[in-house]
């Protein structure tokens, strides 16, 4: 891989403070890009320092992904600091475990606000760019969870991450006379606060029963992704190398959803 396929480019990445979104900005920005870090978390700015201190050019924004106002006013930022956007990754989302019939209005709008309107948000308010330049790379984040399989208490975020892949495909068709692509990326379990937060969840008690099951049925190696391979991914979708591939869902998951039982052939 060319480690300067993102030379030149300016690179929003949202929820990049940590997690996906972290690894992400961390490995466009190996590969030669100007990355815009937008979050809402306290740790933006001791991550766009270290960013800064490892000799990347970066840039921090606060942004509440699913306050239309808040991504307006972000996006504005980025284009003042660095006067354009080449690339996006809607990459911003939350996970609150529950049952259908269990899960409150408020907990199902806190994962819709975020995980839907948020990638609708920022999509729109750097689209405006993309298509004055007649160029540019959309990666939205969504999920094996609801687009491939789905586990009990995953049903309002299952629905938002099939909703993204539903938003990316109608995103590439309208964009495609532009010369912009849209992809997804689709993980399966990655080694984050996210994954921590769920198994805490799952199994409060003893967090890593959980963490090790997961890590067990995965074919490839027994172990969850880490967030430098789901930004390698994400860079490849966000550079020129991909030029020709759109409104396509990338599974990197490590082969977990690929068996058909967990007794067959035991």
């Amino acid at each position: 891989m060319a480690v300067d396929e993102l030379t030149g480019k300016v690179v929003l990445v949202t929820g990049a403070a940590m997690g996906n979104g972290l690894g992400i900005a961390r490995v466009v920005a190996k590969h030669g890009a100007k990355v815009a870090l937008a979050d809402i978390s306290p740790k933006l700015d001791e991550t766009v320092a270290s960013f800064t201190q490892d000799g990347y050019e970066a840039f921090g924004v606060k942004m509440d992904v699913s306050s239309t106002e808040s991504v307006k006013a972000g996006v504005q930022q980025v284009l003042d600091h660095f006067g354009t956007i080449d690339g996006l990754m809607n990459n911003a989302g939350v996970i609150k475990l529950g049952s259908l019939l269990a899960t409150s209005d408020k907990d199902r709008d806190f994962q819709f606000d975020i995980n839907i309107k948020g990638v609708w948000n920022v999509t729109k308010a750097v689209l405006p760019t993309l298509i004055a330049n007649k160029s540019g790379h959309i990666c939205n984040m969504s999920s094996v969870t609801g687009v491939k399989v789905a586990d009990p208490g995953e049903c309002a975020y299952a629905t938002t991450k099939a909703a993204i892949m539903g938003f990316t495909r109608a995103v590439a068709r309208e964009v495609a006379e532009y010369g912009i692509t849209a992809n997804a990326i689709l993980p399966g379990y990655v080694q984050t606060p996210m994954a921590d937060q769920i198994a805490r969840e799952s199994t409060p008690d003893d967090p890593d029963v959980t963490t090790r099951g997961i890590a067990d049925a995965v074919p490839l190696q027994k172990r969850l992704a880490t967030i430098d391979e789901i930004g390698e991914l994400a860079s490849f979708l966000l550079s020129d190398r991909a030029s020709y591939i759109t409104a396509t869902p990338v599974v990197i998951d490590g082969g977990s959803t690929l068996p058909e039982t967990v007794s067959v052939g035991a």
